[in-house]
């Protein structure tokens, strides 16, 4: 046996002593992941959007607590909890009770605690004596906040993991710019004691953490509020089923404000889907500015050219084309009918001008980039439908049906990426939702504008689409959003949705639409409302009644809440009239009387004012109103001399 147990010992230290030193580090020596601080979202404006913030749990384990210590401890911590939880005092004494008696070792007092709410309740009679002696339990975890609530919820986005699957899902900025903004992890090395706890080997880390960056975004929290509530309103008012609206700035493309809501269960909305980039449908009477500016541009006609409505019914292949007016509105010029959404109109001149060859007009689809996506940094960003020529969709009607909104399918970002470039002068910009990406106050890379296409269409033919899609405002279907105190300029869009469903025509349903931009004459913002399946039995269903009110909300609010500045212009040039007033005055004033003064009914302090002026010393008698002086008007004034005047 001795022999055996020396063998034995031989062959584990020296045959098996790698194995078991190997196993012993392993169970002994761990390394342990140190959480890099998660960088925070800002506004424009510097608001904060989203930050990480700790959240604690506490539990109770009832069996560390002494007996004497737990009867001594347990009405006075029942009361310092009710205090701060707002339950009975008796309601947390029987629940302890009940904990201690099942031996419950992990009793849930609370969760979702802030940092002082937990300083608070681990200073708690019983709880102040530690884990081991009073048996609190704390769990810390880090949650992502957005301090402004709901608002813009789905735009911020969110990066976490699944707990069904463990696989790391998210949406919005966080996703997108999650490699910014989640840091580094760093790594400890730590030894397990007694007791199961694990202490540091050394003072240093094996990998110090490294913070992640701030993202500086484009919202600005002013705008996105008035956004955000325009719509709910509209969408409450019309008990719609989901709506977006998206305000951009012209020239850069930032998006200052965007939202999505959707009809939940309970008739209340929220942010769930990202319906501005994300749902691609056919966009109705919007998509006729896409008709002009390929008509303008070919100059196969003009603004001016004349169309007659036919009564507000064309057919093309059997198929019927009407006008929202019934019995149409004539002849009109091309012009006219863009005004007053006349699909009849539109159509005839799309046809009859490309009807020979269909590809030349899709081709201008193409050119005015609404064939792609936009390349944002959002994944599931829609893809458009345009079809072409030779596609096993395309028909007879495929033409005429575009001319007008259907058979094509863009997201709202995309109309509004494509009118936005009519208000910048045919520069098309990328929308933008990330302006730099900053530690601390060092930026670290700054988001420029990205010009997608720098010239959409002639500099003579963005002049007069201006001039139509302000008449629009003026005197078209919008006309009842027009205003004298600011302008804008836009497109309605009504179109019918899940025509062709199984459900029949209980399953069609609209979607009411406004895009376009303001000021009108210096365009600053451009802007998209879309509203799906309003409440057609309760109210009216067309854009400019359901969707172009969002619109001025909007426009209106930002007019009459942002601060305005006048600038002045050449403060150094003298006017004529100006000097001569300027001169005429300075000479009344420099000369002086010579003869005292009538001061009988001025008041005390101006008749003292005006003669310690003229060089007299002044004596006052009373209060109130002069009612005697001692040197009558009409004497000479000589310097020092005393008068005295009487106040009533």
């Amino acid at each position: 046996m001795a022999i055996a147990i020396v063998v034995k010992l031989t062959n584990i230290q020296w045959v098996e002593g790698d194995y078991y030193r190997k196993l012993a580090k392993q169970r002994t020596v761990r390394n342990f992941v140190i959480p890099a601080n998660k960088g925070n979202i800002y506004s424009a404006d510097g608001s904060l959007l989203a930050t990480s913030i700790p959240n604690y749990e506490i539990r109770f384990d009832s069996k560390a607590p002494k007996e004497e210590n737990f009867e001594k401890y347990i009405k006075p911590l029942s009361d310092s909890l009710s205090s701060v939880l707002g339950r009975p005092s008796g309601y947390y004494q029987n629940e302890l009770r009940k904990a201690r008696a099942n031996k419950n070792r992990y009793y849930l007092i609370a969760r979702n605690l802030s940092y002082t709410e937990y300083v608070k309740i681990k200073g708690f009679p019983l709880f102040n004596l530690g884990a081991f002696k009073g048996g609190i339990i704390v769990e810390q975890e880090t949650v992502r906040k957005h301090p402004i609530g709901k608002i813009a919820e789905r735009t911020i986005g969110y990066d976490r993991i699944d707990p069904a699957t463990g696989v790391e899902v998210g949406k919005g900025i966080e996703w997108a710019f999650k490699s910014y903004l989640n840091g580094k992890d760093g790594k400890i090395l730590k030894q397990k004691i007694a007791k199961g706890q694990w202490k540091p080997i050394r003072d240093l880390n094996e990998v110090d953490p490294i913070d992640g960056y701030d993202v500086i975004s484009t919202i600005d929290v002013f705008i996105q509020d008035i956004a955000h509530h325009a719509l709910l309103k509209q969408l409450e008012d019309y008990e719609a089923h989901h709506g977006c609206v998206v305000v951009m700035e012209t020239q850069t493309g930032h998006v200052k404000a965007i939202s999505n809501l959707g009809r939940q269960e309970d008739g209340s909305y929220t942010e769930t889907t990202n319906y501005a980039v994300a749902e691609s449908h056919e966009p109705g009477s919007t998509f006729k500015l896409v008709d002009l500016m390929a008509i303008l541009e070919d100059k196969v006609a003009d603004t001016s050219t004349v169309y007659d409505s036919h009564g507000g019914v064309v057919k093309y292949y059997g198929r019927s084309v009407r006008d929202s007016h019934t019995g149409g509105y004539g002849k009109i010029s091309l012009a006219r009918g863009f005004e007053l959404s006349s699909n009849t109109v539109m159509v005839q001149a799309v046809y009859e001008n490309y009807k020979g060859n269909p590809s030349k007009f899709v081709n201008h689809i193409k050119n005015f980039g609404l064939d792609k996506t936009l390349g944002l940094h959002f994944k599931g960003e829609g893809r458009p439908v345009i079809p072409h020529p030779g596609d096993k969709s395309w028909s007879g009607i495929s033409l005429p049906w575009m001319a007008f909104g259907y058979e094509v399918s863009v997201t709202p970002m995309q109309t509004l990426a494509f009118y936005n470039s009519v208000a910048n002068n045919g520069v098309m910009v990328r929308p933008q939702f990330v302006s730099e990406i900053k530690e601390w106050n060092r930026t670290i890379k700054k988001f420029d504008t990205e010009v997608i296409n720098p010239k959409v269409c002639s500099s003579e033919t963005i002049k007069k689409l201006k001039a139509v899609l302000l008449n629009v405002v003026k005197k078209g279907t919008a006309s009842k959003l027009y205003s004298k105190d600011f302008s804008m300029a836009g497109k309605t869009g009504t179109a019918q949705m899940n025509y062709g469903g199984k459900e029949g025509k209980s399953a069609l349903y609209y979607a009411s639409s406004f895009v376009g931009y303001f000021p009108a004459d210096h365009p600053k913002y451009s802007c998209i409302v879309v509203v799906h399946k309003p409440n057609t039995a309760k109210n009216n269903y067309y854009g400019a009644d359901v969707a172009g009110p969002v619109f001025k909300r909007i426009a209106q609010k930002i007019f009459t809440d942002a601060p305005s500045t006048n600038k002045i212009k050449r403060l150094d040039s003298k006017i004529p009239k100006q000097e001569y007033s300027y001169d005429k005055f300075n000479d009344v004033s420099n000369k002086k009387p010579k003869l005292i003064p009538n001061l009988k009914g001025m008041p005390g302090m101006d008749a003292v004012a005006l003669l310690e002026n003229l060089g007299l010393k002044v004596r006052v008698n009373g209060v109130g109103k002069v009612r005697y002086q001692s040197i009558q008007a009409g004497q000479n004034i000589n310097k020092n001399t005393i008068i005295v005047l009487e106040l009533s």
